[in-house]
């Protein structure tokens, strides 16, 4: 059990330092303006809620469409 909880760890630091995370790109279905973010928040209204990585402004939206996306395209449509 010991080395269950040492291989999980290891592969969690491993993770953080190589940059493992989520992309996602959240477009706003009523303008069809996209956005790149790490992180969403779904709010109790049904709302989402994030912050743009281009503007670095904090970003709620009634009507999205939330998608993973991997890495190369998160940093593409950050860049612009």
């Amino acid at each position: 059990m010991k080395r269950i909880a040492t291989i999980v760890l290891s592969i969690t630091v491993l993770c953080s330092i190589a940059g493992c995370g989520t992309y996602y790109r959240v477009t706003d279905t009523t303008t069809n303006t996209a956005y790149y973010t790490k992180k969403v928040k779904s709010e109790k209204s049904g709302a989402v809620k994030f912050t743009d990585q281009s503007s670095g402004a904090t970003v709620t939206l009634q009507s999205s469409k939330v998608e993973k996306i991997k890495k190369a395209e998160y940093r593409a449509g950050v860049r612009g």
